[in-house]
């Protein structure tokens, strides 16, 4: 199967040897988003709601370079330094997705790259073109 790298230029660009997504067929699986302001490529200060909302932003805007939308994700992952952050993940998630959610898992880390407060990746699958 033809994989497909996808880049955009409104999310941060990659800060390894990875893609910010990469599709292979109606499938789209996107790389760990941290709270990256893609214009400057600095950490989002503004506390961890903020940071949670500049995650969101940036799945979107690589969801929507694939030619889906938050919608379209099937799986999320969601990592957090503390796990007492979850609740306020749930209550931002809810502004950004409406049912049937994604399936999701929640995992508490040691630490996050540049010192984030959160990161998600998720599995997008596009929906099938018009017959």
């Amino acid at each position: 199967m033809k994989r497909e790298a996808i880049h955009t230029e409104h999310a941060p660009k990659a800060i390894g040897t990875y893609s910010q997504a990469v599709r292979a067929g109606a499938t789209v699986y996107l790389s760990g988003q941290i709270p990256l302001d893609p214009a400057t490529m600095q950490l989002v200060d503004d506390g961890i709601e903020a940071q949670v909302r500049r995650v969101f932003e940036n799945l979107r805007a690589v969801a929507r370079a694939a030619g889906g939308d938050l919608a379209d994700i099937v799986k999320l992952t969601v990592y957090l330094p503390d796990l007492g952050h979850f609740p306020v993940v749930n209550e931002i998630m809810a502004q950004y997705f409406e049912p049937p959610y994604p399936a999701r898992a929640a995992v508490g880390v040691a630490a996050l790259p540049m010192g984030a407060a959160v990161e998600m990746d998720a599995i997008l699958v596009l929906p099938e073109a018009p017959g």
